[in-house]
């Protein structure tokens, strides 16, 4: 399971790129859940200082009553004879009333009660003592100086009647409206109001503060280690890159040794099938030779000059992979390409078919074509194969070769067609490859039976003609029989 994992793992190459959008990548991700973290506990710090505030406030609030409450019966229990006490007991008033709002974060304190139908507001121990004992407020309150407080209370009264619990309202998100019900011996007379504005935000800076510096050196320490793991990262792919690109020129270094292998094998294969043509063209020079006169001695001349040229190309091939254009192409060539097919049917093919009389090859030739700015014996190397190629498919027929030339004038191209009577090309020599090539003129592709030397003759002829002259080359099937080679030739 191991093995199988890691070798599923090593099919993936990372490159440099894929580890930098994975690096650019966490740090987003790490940034984000710092900001998400962050928010939480921003909101976490508010509702927690919410909670505290309120419970805080009311818990101050309550122990006020409660004092308050404690000393009035106390006070009742112990009715003050003389002015010491009543000044004691104002006195405790007094800082019950007046000493919470130096408190932190309590501003405002009173007591407010009913007085017939008015609300009364009392924050002076003097008043309420007179209120407690006396049963009046017989000295100015502090209505005007807790105006807020009294339309806040107006708009609980009934509820705080009724439950006589706490009420807090909350305003400004952080002041609290606290309302303390005022029951001296179980007898609803008023509510404690406290104003209390509890700020806590300087705990929260703390907080917020150390969370910072924690996921700073977090972010810091995690960044490192990216960093460290991107290096490692890089090294090892540049490493992986160093010895593929090795790996590489290695390949590339056996692949040429194939391809010239290959190119040595072909180019042998060549100089053998051209090897042959040589052979029958020096029978033809000794049989010229045995048969010079004085009167055939210009004949023989011309035609032992052209047979010995041909041998002199043949060689010059031998030397060459791909021989240089210049020696293929020049404008000092001046061919006429007429009188090349003419000496080939007449010189080389007729001379053969005189002795065997197998086939007959019959010209119709037009006058009117350029000279050709081609070698004659490359040309001679196009149209001998061909030709060739219908007499060794002839068959048991009385074989006709047809070579026809014809020039267009508009066009400014000649058009080349050898034509004969045979049974044809095979179907399957007919079919195209990937690259629309016909398969007879591939290499080691060959019509004949197996066992001969073949499979050049066609491949040659359209090598020489489309890659090294610039013509165009097609063969077909005849609708009776036979086949058509077409050659254009532009000029």
């Amino acid at each position: 399971m191991k093995n199988q994992l890691f070798e599923n793992l090593k099919r993936y190459h990372f490159e440099f790129k894929h580890l930098t959008v994975l690096f650019i990548g966490l740090i987003i991700f790490q940034l984000v859940l710092s900001y998400v973290h962050k928010a939480s506990l921003h909101n976490f710090v508010e509702n927690t200082q919410g909670w505290f505030q309120k419970h805080s406030a009311e818990r101050f609030a309550n122990l006020s009553t409660t004092t308050l409450e404690l000393l009035l019966e106390t006070s009742k229990l112990n009715t003050p004879a003389t002015e010491t006490d009543k000044r004691r007991i104002i006195q405790f008033f007094d800082i019950i009333l007046n000493q919470q709002v130096l408190q932190q974060n309590v501003e405002e304190i009173c007591l407010l009660v009913n007085d017939g139908k008015k609300i009364r507001a009392i924050d002076d121990g003097r008043v309420l003592f007179s209120f407690i004992f006396n049963q009046k407020i017989d000295l100015p309150d502090a209505t005007n100086r807790h105006r807020q407080a009294i339309k806040l209370y107006d708009s609980v009264k009934t509820e705080l009647i009724k439950t006589e619990q706490i009420i807090n309202v909350l305003s400004d998100k952080q002041t609290y409206h606290i309302f303390v019900p005022f029951v001296p011996s179980g007898e609803f007379v008023g509510a404690l109001y406290m104003r209390n504005t509890a700020d806590v935000s300087f705990i929260q800076r703390e907080i917020v503060s150390n969370y910072e510096e924690t996921s700073l050196i977090y972010s810091a320490l995690f960044l490192l280690g990216l960093l460290a793991m991107y290096y490692i990262s890089t090294y090892t792919v540049k490493e992986r890159d160093e010895t593929q690109k090795l790996l590489f020129e290695e390949h590339e270094s056996s692949i040429k040794q194939v391809i010239e292998h290959d190119k040595e094998a072909m180019f042998t294969k060549r100089i053998y099938h051209t090897h042959h043509k040589a052979e029958k063209v020096m029978g033809f020079i000794k049989d010229d030779l045995r048969m010079l006169s004085p009167e055939n001695i210009n004949e023989i001349k011309y035609r032992v000059s052209r047979y010995s040229n041909f041998i002199s190309r043949v060689i010059y091939d031998m030397k060459w992979y791909d021989p240089p254009v210049q020696t293929i192409r020049n404008a000092a060539f001046r061919t006429d390409l007429n009188e090349v097919i003419r000496f080939i049917v007449e010189n080389i093919f007729n001379r053969t078919a005189r002795k065997s009389g197998a086939f007959e090859i019959k010209l119709n030739l037009d006058g009117k074509i350029p000279l050709l700015s081609i070698n004659e014996f490359v040309v001679w190397e196009v149209i001998e194969p061909l030709i060739q190629n219908s007499i060794d498919h002839g068959g048991d027929v009385e074989l006709i070769i047809n070579v026809e030339t014809k020039y267009n004038l508009k066009t400014n191209t000649t058009t080349l067609v050898i034509t004969d009577n045979g049974p044809g090309i095979l179907t399957e020599l007919m079919e195209k490859d990937e690259f629309g090539v016909k398969k007879l003129f591939l290499e080691n592709v060959s019509t004949k039976t197996e066992g001969q030397s073949s499979g050049y003759g066609c491949y040659i002829a359209y090598e020489i003609s489309k890659q090294r002259c610039g013509w165009s080359i097609d063969v077909e099937n005849l609708g009776g029989s036979g086949c058509k080679f077409t050659i254009g030739i532009p000029h």
